[in-house]
């Protein structure tokens, strides 16, 4: 149900009066959208950054004289149409992502939320999130997010040693990491996240640890860990292959990783997905939505989408691509009401690959009921219930198949890569074999 315009401006005074931290759930995570239901998560993409970071190859772009108030408005219109053209009358959470979106004016956030919560039902107790940098996140600024509709912060700190943060290409020191950080945790107490990446050349599991423990002496309830990739085109990528950096250390990467897991499990955090911890309940309500594979529309240059256009008479999920590069963007979306560069079908055993490949990402795994929701034939019995290699999974403590479903232990989250070379292809194999009569219609 779409809110009329007056009280549309009036969501975000009520979302300021709901943020109270949800009910702590160490068992499970929220509750996910079925695969064709009319909720979703919104993804907003804000294109610009003030400088590319040495290991990135994000669609993103250094500003030069941006108009924000036409960017804004086309962010507002592709939101609205994507409502639309999707049917979805419910947005469980708003995610602001880049690019770095704490460069935009709080006076855009609320523009786009109010947008939303017009078009749609947007609950006042929804997950908003704004990724920031430290260097464009002062107090005044975050405060002024804050009053706009964010009720989460995600801080890009990546490190806190001043060495690595220059080779990474940061703007901000370790210093300028901590300042931001106490603040945004004055400000949004139990909904800040912070990054942390492991992997760097020449980078040793020790100082990496000290790192870790000192970030948990000073963080809120979210931490991610990510490994770096070195993506061709990025800088630092140049530079490993010029040999004026040493090539990442695979195995002492794989050691931080493990170690840096266990440091968080014993300080109370949970590992609920391979590069997520929480404790007390702080999951990420929209990334969760990932996980489970249930709708996301995706706004803003090069964003991506999953979702039914049931709005537009479609009744098959769609991965939906929007134009890259920014004033292209802009101009369809004043043409054609979004900037939809890419719509690409989704089969039936692509999707069931994404909800094997994502649900497997969590520390809950597939439970039987979810993956029914999917495929309501072929169940995970009837998938690895007999299958031999899974069973070797099973005796090496690897991979759990019970009442519950499928999911990985403790130590097979840390090897999952390796898991799913097994599972999608007996899988794919499964499917098949089916016979015709076995074959979901409609």
């Amino acid at each position: 149900m779409a809110l009329p315009r007056s009280q549309a401006r009036g969501w975000v005074k009520a979302a300021k009066m709901a943020q109270r931290r949800r009910p702590a759930d160490d068992t499970g995570g929220p509750q996910s959208p079925a695969p064709g239901s009319q909720r979703a998560a919104l993804y907003v993409h804000w294109p610009y950054c003030e400088k590319r970071c040495s290991y990135c190859n994000f669609n993103k772009y250094i500003p030069r004289g941006v108009d924000e108030a036409a960017l804004r408005r086309c962010l507002v219109i592709e939101a609205q149409t994507l409502l639309r053209l999707s049917g979805v009358q419910r947005v469980e959470s708003v995610f602001f992502g880049g690019g770095t979106p704490s460069l935009a004016s709080p006076h855009t956030v609320a523009a786009v939320l109010e947008a939303v919560a017009q078009a749609a039902h947007l609950p006042a107790d929804s997950e908003v999130t704004l990724e920031a940098n430290p260097t464009s996140a002062s107090g005044s600024r975050l405060a002024a997010f804050g009053a706009a509709g964010v009720n989460r912060l995600s801080i890009g700190l990546q490190s806190l040693d001043d060495t690595e943060l220059q080779l990474l290409g940061r703007t901000h020191s370790a210093r300028d990491a901590l300042q931001t950080l106490a603040e945004a945790q004055r400000l949004f107490p139990g909904r800040v996240s912070v990054d942390l990446m492991l992997g760097l050349p020449a980078q040793q599991v020790g100082p990496w640890l000290r790192q870790l423990q000192g970030l948990l002496r000073c963080c809120d309830d979210h931490v991610s860990l990510y490994q770096l990739s070195l993506e061709r085109g990025t800088t630092l990528f140049t530079q490993v292959q010029q040999g004026a950096l040493p090539a990442p250390d695979p195995e002492l990467a794989a050691e931080m990783y493990q170690e840096g897991r266990a440091v968080l499990r014993e300080a109370g955090f949970r590992q609920y997905e391979v590069s997520n911890f929480a404790r007390n309940g702080a999951l990420s309500t929209h990334n969760w939505t990932y996980w489970q594979c249930g709708q996301y529309l995706g706004v803003g240059p090069g964003a991506h989408g999953r979702f039914i256009p049931q709005g537009a008479g479609g009744h098959t999920r769609e991965a939906r691509i929007q134009t890259l590069e920014p004033d292209s963007w802009m101009k369809e979306v004043m043409l054609f009401g979004h900037g939809t560069r890419r719509r690409v079908p989704l089969s039936e055993l692509e999707l069931l690959e994404e909800v094997l490949a994502m649900g497997l990402r969590t520390d809950v795994g597939i439970t039987h009921q979810h993956w029914q929701q999917f495929e309501p034939q072929l169940t995970l019995w009837d998938l690895f219930g007999a299958n031999k290699e899974v069973k070797e999974l099973q005796e090496q403590g690897l991979l759990l198949l019970d009442h519950r479903g499928l999911r990985c232990s403790w130590e097979g989250l840390a090897v999952l890569d390796s898991l799913l070379l097994s599972l999608l292809s007996r899988l794919q194999e499964a499917w098949q074999q089916r016979t015709p009569s076995s074959v979901p219609r409609g």
